[in-house]
């Protein structure tokens, strides 16, 4: 394989074709697919000579016009827009909106003092962008840290010698030669092939490896039947191969994946979507407010001055600050990063703070099988020998477990002998080799197939002793024509005697079978004993089980061990193994645990149908009968019908990467959120599509990473699940923090308005020095308020455990808004509670109104001002749920309670610190006055509390 042509490379087969004047991919010479034309043509065409390979020039030449052998990569975004982004929000613009018309108001005003509502708000706003801007930098360190560094190289022949070089370097025409273990450096027409297997679920979603040889494809075909091709991203799992490469870079099948993404418009999270819609919906509001009690006041009030209407306009701008929640966007950023810490302790990496709450959303989960919901490990389930079945149990290449017999152990008879020979029949005939790292893991080399056997064999014996037994003197090697593998073993403790052990497709083994082995006995194979063993085989594949049969026979003196496929001839036949590829058992718990959230799970895959229906079944995915839709199949429909069938089908196999993009399109079409899982090339353009993309970070490609926009660092898919009870609960954590803010802020912008307009009633008028209008709060204390309030309480509650099981109720509905008309009543219920608390105090303490007090006007207005400050306090508790009681797990988080207590301390010190009474307008409060405020604040618990069981009532 290192010199000279192939075997298929016959100058005379066919007349001589021009010689390409450049290395031109076949996609744009006449050639349009190189897997339906002879190998000679396709070298020819290549201008490549088919025993040097390409000269060291040519190579350069053909490099420089192509360029290397790589996927292009978007351009790596700089830092400065990765932070000039974090400011690309609506609550953002509208906070930068009030810093500049604060600013201005502050310039009008004669620039007296320092601006401290631009500053706070400024900060805020900076703040948040920091918050974003490291958490995102965060999570692509940690998928860099996911990514395989190493760099892949290939084995060409050029200027006739065998060189090892970057796979970058490939170039179309090059001579590739493949080797056990080698991944694939490009898309490349096969020559010649010695049992060559290439796994290709990476590409194609195919479990097994694929056999590949030379001859040419009489039709067109699907990805995964082009057998005597070999494509760039997978690897040879078996075997040995020549290949002249046919497409590198973007022209190779997993190129044109990834063009696939350019084009896959990546829609915003469900999330991002509910803050662009508050941030409009406030903005809007905050006009409405201002503009409203600015035209109040200057309707009921006699504007003589310009100082007067600078003061009503500086009022509004108050209110306007007072509106709007301008803690929410950090808050919220907060709240995220926190939950994507607490998803990177369970093995989930997340890209982008928005993405997490979108799994929370999510109706249906679409996952690739191979590697995702399945272990991608093959497994020997059962074993059918002349004297009955077994079943192997453990999953996996770790031989743990055993091989059992109607639940026991099999012990020594019949059975079990023939279960050893069978076992250790196709450890031999095999090229695999099982081994244990350092760390305690056990990995495979070779073909997963073959080292099924392997562990099965452990399993039932222990350490291999066909090993010292048994010593390899010659190997018939695995081709497609025969579908058989044979190997001539010396038997030391028969005498040094030959064996000649082969393993194949049951059918064409049993068929040059003439004895069967039962128990110790060798007896004729006679047609009832074939029908038999024919039965068990079709047993194991209706169990949708890949069957392999072994069988043997001892060679006599006369033969000689290099005759070659003679010697596969009057076998002794042993029994059929049945093999799987094991769905994960924690896949099977996630799935069940989804479906009672409401979440349908979908399998999408490019394996066999009935492999996937088996899988799909045993997972809970579909019921035990239910079939598979093919690729071929919706290829048939039209829009109308697979839409229906994308309704009604949730197990879909040999599907191509179109098929699962349109799957995903067909759900959001019909409303639905979708989460998609995968690991291949296969599956990227499916995930930059869905709502949300899953990637696996051990076995995941760097196109399907590159795509998603979480990676499951352990590929687990239970983790999948752990994220949807998180992202379910910040969303529940989102709306308490909203209704909160915002029935606090209600709170503020309803005591300014009602202060105003109710400003005689309630002995407002005149109790300035001035005697003119005289506002309830200054725009000081309107600003300190937020700052105690918005800050610590609203983020302890962005981090409130878990209520209710959130998992017990079915997803969100897209169009179900975080603020919805229920909360909008509380919000401004609980506002007027508020307000009302807030002035009915000062009335209390200011001469006229309703009350007849006789306090001044600073000592009335820290009263209601810390009334209010309570008031927000203790609607902490109330904003937790919005019907369960306040009471209902009270203590649970402690957070909360530390917040409270801090911001309680802070309106302390704000009443009775000097420093503090001049910058806010504050004077001293006595301990009556502050056991007054205590109660008239408690009124909004208590409020709250009829107001949900009238709710509850209601419900019920």
């Amino acid at each position: 394989m290192t010199n000279g042509p192939t075997d298929e490379i016959d100058e005379d087969a066919e007349p001589d074709l021009p010689v390409a004047d450049s290395a031109a991919q076949l996609s744009a010479s006449s050639l349009s697919d190189p897997s339906m034309h002879d190998g000679r043509a396709v070298v020819r065409a290549l201008g490549t000579d088919a025993e040097a390979g390409l000269s060291a020039a040519e190579a350069a030449r053909r490099l420089a016009e192509h360029g290397p052998n790589a996927l292009s990569a978007a351009p790596p975004i700089p830092k400065w827009r990765r932070m000039l982004a974090q400011f690309q929000d609506p609550l953002i613009y509208l906070l930068l909106a009030a810093i500049v018309i604060a600013l201005v108001a502050w310039a009008i005003e004669g620039r007296s003092s320092w601006p401290v509502d631009v500053v706070v708000i400024a900060l805020v706003v900076l703040f948040n962008a920091l918050i974003g801007y490291v958490q995102e930098a965060k999570a692509e360190s940690a998928v860099a840290a996911l990514a395989q560094m190493t760099a892949v190289t290939s084995s060409v022949l050029r200027d006739g010698r065998l060189q090892r070089i970057p796979s970058e370097d490939l170039v179309p025409g090059d001579l590739l030669v493949l080797a056990e273990g080698d991944a694939v450096g490009a898309d490349a027409r096969l020559l010649r092939a010695a049992s060559l297997r290439v796994q290709e679920s990476s590409l194609t979603g195919e479990s097994e490896a694929v056999l590949k040889g030379p001859a040419a494809l009489p039709a067109a075909a699907p990805l995964g039947d082009r057998l005597c091709m070999v494509f760039k991203g997978t690897s040879v799992a078996q075997g040995t191969g020549y290949a002249v490469i046919t497409a590198t870079g973007m022209n190779t099948e997993m190129g044109a994946i990834a063009g696939m993404l350019d084009a896959t418009q990546e829609e915003p999270t469900p999330l991002q979507k509910e803050v662009a819609y508050i941030g409009r919906m406030l903005g809007i509001a905050v006009v409405i407010i201002a503009l409203v009690v600015v035209g109040t006041i200057l309707l009921l009030s006699d504007m003589r001055t310009t100082s007067d209407f600078i003061a009503v306009l500086l009022l509004g701008v108050s209110l306007a600050v007072a509106a709007v929640p301008e803690g929410l966007p950090a808050i919220l950023s907060m709240v995220l990063a926190l939950g994507v810490q607490r998803m990177a302790s369970h093995n989930a990496v997340v890209k982008k703070l928005s993405s997490v709450e979108t799994l929370g959303s999510a109706s249906v989960i679409c996952s690739d099988k191979t590697g995702t919901l399945t272990r991608s490990e093959m497994t020997i389930e059962r074993v059918m020998t002349a004297s009955g079945s077994s079943h192997v149990t453990g999953v996996g290449y770790a031989p743990h477990g055993r091989v059992e017999h109607e639940g026991t152990p099999l012990t020594d008879g019949p059975l079990h002998t023939e279960h050893l020979v069978l076992l250790s029949g196709g450890s031999l005939a095999s090229n695999a080799d099982l081994r244990q790292t350092e760390d305690g893991l056990w990995e495979i080399q070779g073909d997963p197939t073959e080292a099924a056997f392997l562990v099965a064999e452990r399993k039932l014996c222990g350490e291999a002793r066909r090993k010292r037994r048994f010593e390899r003197v010659g190997e018939i090697p695995f081709s497609s024509e025969r579908k058989l593998m044979s190997t001539i073993e010396r038997d030391h403790e028969q005498g040094d005697a030959l064996v000649v052990i082969t393993k194949g497709a049951p059918d064409v083994l049993i068929s040059r079978c003439t004895r069967l082995r039962v128990g110790s006995d060798i007896l004729p194979f006679d047609e009832s004993r074939r029908a038999r063993a024919l039965a068990d085989v079709e047993q194991l594949s209706d169990a949708a089980l890949r069957t392999l049969a072994v069988a043997y026979r001892p060679l006599g003196e006369d033969e000689d061990p290099l005759t070659g496929e003679a010697l596969e001839q009057e076998l002794i036949f042993v029994g059929t193994a049945g093999i799987i590829d094991p769905p994960r058992p924690e896949a099977a718990i996630a799935i069940r645990e989804a479906r009672q959230a409401g979440i349908r799970v979908m399998m999408i895959t490019g394996d066999h149908p009935r492999t996937a229906a088996r899988i799909a079944a045993d997972l809970g995915i579909v019921e035990p009968g239910t079939r598979a839709i093919t690729g071929v199949e919706l290829d048939a429909l039209d829009d109308a019908g697979f839409a229906a069938a994308v309704r009604s089908a949730s197990v879909y196999a040999r599907v191509a990467p179109a098929h699962k993009l349109h799957i995903v399109d067909a759900l959001q079409a019909d409303g639905n959120v979708v989460a998609m899982t995968g690991d291949g090339v296969n599956d990227a353009p499916a995930l930059k599509s869905a709502d949300i993309g899953v990637a696996m970070g051990v076995t995941g490609t760097e196109v399907s990473k590159e795509a998603a926009k979480m990676i499951l660092a352990d590929d687990n898919f239970a983790t999948i699940v752990e994220a949807v009870r998180e992202g379910r609960c910040i969303f529940d954590n989102i709306r308490k923090f909203l209704r909160y803010l915002l029935s606090s802020n209600m709170g503020e912008v309803l005591t300014i308005f009602l202060g105003v307009v109710g400003a005689g009633a309630l002995g407002l008028t005149g109790a300035g020095d001035g005697g003119g209008l005289v506002l309830p709060l200054l725009a000081t204390q309107i600003l300190w308020i937020n700052l105690i309030t918005d800050s610590g309480p609203a983020l302890a509650m962005g981090i409130d455990p878990e209520t209710d099981d959130v998992m017990t109720r079915p997803p969100r509905k897209p169009s179900e808004r975080a603020i919805d008309a229920s909360m909008w009543r509380s919000v401004i219920a609980t506002g007027f509670a508020m307000a009302l608390a807030a002035l009915l105090t000062i009335d209390l303490y200011l001469p006229g109104g309703f009350f007849d007090g006789d306090r001044t006007l600073d000592n009335a207005r820290t009263a209601g001002f810390t009334v209010l400050v309570f008031a927000q306090l203790f609607n902490c508790f109330n904003a937790r749920s919005e019907a369960a009681s306040a009471f209902h797990r009270l203590f649970a988080n402690r957070w909360l309670w530390l917040t409270i207590a801090v911001s309680a301390l802070l309106q302390v010190a704000v009443v009775h610190v000097g420093v503090l009474n001049v910058a806010f307008g504050t004077v001293a409060l006595t301990p009556d006055q502050w056991l007054v405020c205590v109660a008239m604040a408690s009124s909004v618990l208590w409020f709250g509390e009829v107001r949900k069981l009238v709710l509850r009532t209601v419900r019920a």
